[in-house]
């Protein structure tokens, strides 16, 4: 596997993240993905709000997370992530969410299309005609099989 681009971001766990076990609650894995996501958009010099003020979206279509080890309150966590795919239609980003010692807790990766809002209905577009230069940066960052 070839190298691209892998945008790092710590995560700060509170205690109000973590369940009734005291690990951290599932589901707040989902918007730790999205920081990365938004950490990886940042760092390459593009804007996703200035895409909603465009009048483009980018919804997540799919979402699938694999848990490997616990995570607790008190933890330092980091959130890894890149492109693994990228069709022009759909995005796929991968990550990993490592702690302290570098130790993979939680691999995941989200598909995302890109929608434009007309009227009241989303229609989706393509992205490598729609952002064509954000599209082709995908192309030279993501990580090569």
């Amino acid at each position: 596997m070839e190298q691209g681009y892998v945008a790092e971001k710590e995560i700060q766990i509170m205690y109000a993240d973590t369940d009734m076990m005291g690990v951290i609650y599932h589901g707040n894995y989902v918007k730790w993905l999205e920081l990365g996501r938004m950490q990886l958009i940042e760092d390459i010099g593009y804007d996703y709000v200035a895409m909603e003020r465009a009048g483009y979206f980018a919804p997540v279509y799919n979402v699938d997370v694999t848990y490997k080890k616990a995570l607790k309150y008190g933890d330092r966590a980091f959130v890894r992530t890149w492109i693994e795919e990228n069709t022009g239609i759909k995005t796929v980003y991968a990550y990993e969410i490592v702690n302290g010692a570098g130790e993979v807790c939680t691999e995941a990766k989200t598909t995302l299309i890109v929608v434009k809002k007309v009227d009241d209905e989303f229609k989706p577009v393509v992205f490598k005609k729609t952002f064509p230069e954000w599209f082709q940066k995908y192309e030279e960052i993501k990580v090569k099989k």
